[in-house]
């Protein structure tokens, strides 16, 4: 194939599909970015209230501090999956995903495009829930550049997923049960609200297979200075996660999976 006339890379293409995606969810900000902050900090609020006089230390930390940031982590997988997964369904099931096919965007412009897109308003998310919860919570960032590194790799591999989600799914009651039955429980089931310490050695190791148990257990480190597991570990396992998910969405675009009548 020949060069294109714009050039190797559609930069303008892809700034203009990366503001699309940015401004979806900015346009709702009250719904995409005020609303998880809500419910985080009463996620905080009810443990706080109902556990934290009776749990004690978790991992050298009162449990309040070691709640906050597996909560802020929980709150960006969600919201990074569903800023890409809504994205693309929603314009498949109106008819108008023809206007994200037709221009002339790459497999790979179309995936970084639409996934760092995502990953935006998982980091937003982030730095919103943090300084909400964070002073509350008595927490600062011990380790900010770890902190910085799962923020920005978990909201990027959430996006993935969730691009990969939205171009498999044919309706919404598909995508409705990827966040339910896959989503949902590997973020609760994750560390979230507990120290894999607590828990019988054979579910304690079965849960290192989640990778979600990495994104929480790595800001929880970059947050508090303690963790479950080595940081280098997590950071290993989600870069690959990343391009593995990469690779994948790469492939579906370049294919048109589910794209192309």
């Amino acid at each position: 194939m020949g060069v294109r006339r714009f050039g190797h890379t559609n930069v303008l293409g892809v700034q203009t599909l990366l503001k699309r995606e940015v401004l979806r969810f900015l346009t709702v900000y009250t719904q995409t970015l005020l609303a998880p902050i809500a419910t985080a900090a009463l996620f905080l609020f009810v443990f706080s209230l109902a556990l934290a006089d009776r749990r004690g230390e978790v991992l050298g930390t009162p449990f309040i501090a070691f709640l906050a940031p597996g909560i802020v982590m929980m709150t960006v997988i969600q919201n990074a999956f569903a800023n890409t997964s809504s994205s693309m369904i929603i314009a498949k099931v109106q008819g108008n995903i023809v206007d994200t096919l037709m221009p002339p965007l790459s497999a790979g412009e179309l995936t970084f495009g639409i996934a760092i897109g995502g990953a935006v308003r998982g980091v937003l998310v982030a730095v919103l829930a943090g300084a909400v919860l964070f002073p509350a919570a008595g927490v600062g960032l011990a380790e900010p550049l770890w902190a910085l590194f799962f923020v920005c790799s978990g909201a990027l591999l959430l996006s993935l997923i969730g691009l990969a989600g939205g171009i498999w799914a044919d309706k919404f009651d598909h995508m409705a049960a990827v966040t339910n039955f896959v989503v949902t429980p590997l973020s609760f089931l994750s560390g979230t609200f507990y120290s894999i310490e607590a828990l019988p050695p054979a579910m304690a190791a079965l849960l290192r297979y989640n990778p979600f148990f990495y994104l929480i257990d790595g800001f929880r480190y970059g947050a508090l200075g303690v963790s479950d597991s080595e940081p280098w570990v997590g950071a290993l396992v989600i870069i690959a996660a990343n391009i593995a998910m990469w690779a994948l969405c790469w492939r579906l675009f370049k294919i048109g999976y589910k794209l192309q009548s």
